[in-house]
């Protein structure tokens, strides 16, 4: 797998992952993001004309956080929630 970036607004965060925020954790890893760049893509599935979200929420609020649109995942293949 390859990892490519993937449009936020383009990823759906299924009911099943929509766990509270770690606020502090999200902090934590926007700062690490803003030094370092994203170091682990978030996992996504391909669903017709978006993204699932299979793994990476809080690497996802992080990126928003800082401002950002796009996002690095690998696409993988993963049933369905």
């Amino acid at each position: 797998m390859r990892p490519v970036k993937v449009k936020i607004a383009e990823i759906y965060v299924p009911a099943a992952l929509r766990a509270p925020i770690d606020a502090a954790k999200v902090e934590e890893l926007a700062l690490s993001i803003a030094d370092q760049g994203q170091q682990v893509p978030i996992l996504v599935r391909a669903d017709k004309e978006r993204y699932v979200l299979v793994s990476g929420l809080h690497r996802i609020e992080a990126c928003k956080a800082l401002g950002e649109s796009t996002i690095i995942a690998e696409v993988v293949q993963a049933r369905k929630h």
